[in-house]
């Protein structure tokens, strides 16, 4: 079901299949937003929630909830791990964009934690924007020595076609989460891309079992290279099918199935990884660039690990055993 990205249509979305449906999980929500207008509902009627993407910084602390699970990331990781690579590069000033909504205030909070240089300038923009015209003049006059954009979707794809237009790309060094160098963005944009850097949990070119045969299986099906989004998706759909088989298919026990869950026993694309006691990951976080493969597709290239085994900032808050 399509929510649109608004939260009254993803609420009523949800209450249909909790209600009429009597769904045992929800899953395949991107945006934290639609995230927080939704998973109340599911943890109030006893369905896992597993989110596939967006994990709101408020489901890592105080609220943690046994109903509540991320099989991506928390919302602050990819953007610490973008500040902790500015830092370790030496990166002297930084400008910040992001989307005025939950997920860019998560993302401006995670860049900040891990960012130790000067922010010269933090802006935020309208969810859903397209134009930003008036942003990269406020940018340029900055001068910043780099850039960190969160911007999802179209509005990356857009931002990002005008950045390199403005002719601001020789100047400043543009970071984005993985999914904003992903293979959606570098079909709409194209050649421009090359050179660009990106931080996430996954990539292409990983060096595991699951991922290799993850890949070539994914292009053969769909004709393309997967995303990000379709890697998530695929150990999302991983995670519940090894837990539903952990059970033998007795899903009713739900602190039986919780656990089964909590266990991730399946091999996931990203490599290792394990659930925290919040139910948020504990992962890896690679340093990629954009560049051309061996057959000359333009993808993204692991460099490197910027955080190695990172959980999250506030799963003390969380009492779950």
């Amino acid at each position: 079901s399509d929510d649109q990205l608004k939260p009254e249509n993803a609420k009523q979305i949800a209450e249909r299949y909790l209600r009429l449906e009597k769904v045992d999980f929800i899953t395949g929500i991107v945006f934290s937003n639609i995230v927080l207008a939704v998973a109340p509902d599911a943890i109030a009627n006893k369905v896992f929630f597993i989110s596939p993407n967006a994990g709101p910084a408020q489901y890592t602390g105080a609220q943690c909830n046994p109903f509540f699970f991320a099989a991506s990331w928390p919302s602050e990781a990819y953007s610490e791990a973008a500040g902790q690579h500015m830092t370790s590069k030496g990166i002297k000033d930084a400008v910040f964009l992001a989307p005025n909504y939950v997920g860019g205030q998560d993302a401006a909070t995670g860049f900040k934690r891990m960012y130790k240089g000067k922010l010269v300038d933090e802006i935020y923009t309208k969810l859903g924007q397209l134009d930003y015209a008036a942003e990269l003049s406020q940018i340029r006059a900055k001068q910043p020595e780099a850039l960190y954009v969160f911007l999802p979707g179209g509005m990356g794809v857009n931002f990002i076609k005008q950045f390199v237009a403005a002719g601001m790309s020789k100047d400043i060094q543009l970071i984005v989460p993985l999914w904003g160098s992903d293979q959606d963005i570098i079909r709409a944009v194209g050649e421009p891309m090359l050179g660009l850097f990106s931080v996430g949990h996954w990539s292409i070119d990983l060096e595991n079992a699951a991922n290799k045969k993850f890949v070539p299986a994914f292009e053969a099906e769909y004709k393309r290279l997967p995303t990000g989004y379709a890697a998530s998706g695929y150990d999302t759909a991983l995670l519940i099918d090894s837990a539903v088989r952990k059970v033998k298919g007795g899903i009713e026990d739900k602190d039986t199935l919780r656990a089964a869950l909590r266990a991730a026993d399946f091999r996931s694309v990203r490599g290792e990884f394990k659930f925290n006691r919040n139910q948020f990951p504990i992962q890896n976080y690679y340093l990629q660039v954009v560049g051309k493969g061996p057959d000359g597709r333009i993808m993204h290239k692991t460099l490197g690990t910027v955080l190695a085994n990172r959980g999250d900032a506030y799963v003390e808050q969380c009492n779950m055993k």
